[in-house]
């Protein structure tokens, strides 16, 4: 098939956006459903560009496309991608980190840390229980003088502070080797090193990129520094919180709960320790999503393809040689 973007499945409702952005270029965009063999319908597509969100784009399907110029990635996370492989045959890898999605996903946050915090799930199955007032004795953390602990501030890091500023938290420490002192000074965030952060901190909340760098970044070691009343919130990759170690010290109680959107395996297996811990909020990586964020993301990822195909880098490119 000539002159086609593929979609590598799972995706989105309809891709009438990216069709309307392609279109000038005489492209079809033809969805690779999630339990396609994604090597053999790609070689039959030969597509110019691919788009992705969760699956993983290895060298072995780069060589199923002769033709491939460019993968975009819908969202930021870029760590499901082979960079170097597509560095080597020159083909531009793009991400779309600009859509907007700091106010959800930093709403989310506070989300999970609000249903943490004040016990939400669990008074609501003692009231379909027919139980009334027994959550009266359990403790809730307190937010007077409260400090927020931020490991990695971008966009949505920054957004996260100044709306858990709006909630009353006195003090926002941030843990992020590549945010400029005199922008965190602007903004009231104090930079400090990991360990400070994590003993200090009545909410620990995750923003940094997935690297091998910071693979389970947030482990045992950190956990054991943490107060009892520390609650953990993970919306940005699941890769960056070792899970197991999370699990240990809600279930010994060394820390108080946990609000989980982004999990290293998904979808979630059902033998997963998070499942089975107290004070626990989940979901289902969904802390980017509304109807606003998806529209604006189809359509800048599909502008990312449409730019390559015009002669032009990508604006976001990230695989740079």
């Amino acid at each position: 098939m000539a002159n086609a973007v593929a979609v590598l499945e799972p995706g989105y409702a309809d891709y009438g956006i990216e069709k309307s952005v392609l279109s000038g270029h005489g492209l079809n965009v033809v969805p690779v459903a999630p339990l396609e063999d994604a090597a053999s319908a790609l070689k039959a597509i030969n597509p110019l560009g691919v788009m992705v969100r969760e699956r993983t784009v290895t060298s072995g399907l780069m060589e199923a496309c002769p033709e491939l110029k460019v993968i975009v990635r819908y969202g930021v996370g870029i760590d499901n991608i082979d960079l170097d492989a597509a560095a080597k045959r020159r083909i531009y890898v793009a991400n779309v980190p600009d859509y907007g999605a700091e106010t959800e996903v930093s709403e989310h946050a506070l989300a999970l840390y609000l249903a943490v915090q004040r016990r939400i799930p669990g008074r609501d199955r003692e009231v379909r229980a027919g139980q009334w007032g027994i959550g009266q004795s359990a403790p809730v953390p307190s937010r007077e003088n409260a400090v927020l602990g931020l490991i990695g501030c971008g966009r949505i890091g920054l957004a996260t502070a100044r709306k858990f500023r709006a909630l009353g938290f006195a003090r926002v420490l941030v843990f992020d080797p590549y945010l400029d002192a005199d922008k965190a000074a602007a903004e009231g965030l104090e930079l400090t090193e990991l360990e400070t952060l994590c003993r200090l901190a009545d909410v620990v909340s995750v923003h940094a990129p997935l690297t091998p760098q910071t693979h389970r970044i947030l482990g045992a070691r950190l956990f054991a520094l943490m107060k009892p009343t520390t609650i953990v919130v993970n919306v940005s990759r699941g890769g960056l919180v070792d899970e197991p170690a999370l699990a240990e010290a809600l279930a010994e109680g060394r820390i108080f709960g946990a609000g989980i959107d982004v999990f290293e395996e998904e979808p979630v297996r059902p033998d997963h320790p998070l499942l089975r811990t107290p004070n626990t909020v989940l979901s289902d990586h969904t802390a980017w999503y509304s109807e606003r964020s998806v529209a604006v993301l189809q359509r800048n990822a599909a502008t990312e393809i449409s730019r390559v195909l015009s002669g032009e880098p990508p604006r976001n490119w990230v695989n740079r040689w």
